[in-house]
């Protein structure tokens, strides 16, 4: 009986240990770092998620190594995490690139600023509107 209440004791410890971990959940805009540092959040050309900045696809051939640095802007905070897309493809992020209200979850890494992603939550498309043309 004694052994039985030692290990339900070290198994809660082990989980409360593990829960304590630096899991956490941001909501903000999904883009490059350079279009971050520029405040181009709605006018973000895509070319950046590619090569890095605005105008590089001029020099940037193809078979070029990616220069894509995807960050979170975060509105409440005020500034940007690095993300860390760990064992998601990029191509899973295409409905969340440029978006606002996206959300990451996982793990955060205070000394280099970066969020090494579990998983996302991208905000539903917009919906159709009806325009005539004319007001």
């Amino acid at each position: 009986m004694k052994k039985l209440v030692m290990l339900a004791l070290s198994a809660l410890f082990a989980t409360a240990l593990f829960a304590s971990s630096e899991e956490i959940e941001k909501k903000g805009f999904l883009t490059t770092k350079w279009c971050a540092e520029n405040d181009m959040f709605k006018d973000c050309r895509l070319e950046t998620a590619v090569c890095g900045f605005e105008g590089c696809f001029k020099t940037w051939q193809f078979g070029d190594p990616i220069k894509e640095q995807l960050v979170l802007y975060v509105h409440d905070d005020g500034k940007y995490y690095k993300v860390d897309l760990g064992k998601l493809h990029r191509s899973e992020l295409d409905e969340a690139i440029n978006r606002n209200e996206v959300t990451i979850i996982g793990s955060y890494d205070e000394k280099n600023n970066i969020i090494h992603t579990r998983e996302f939550k991208a905000p539903p498309p917009p919906k159709k509107s009806f325009f005539k043309g004319c007001l």
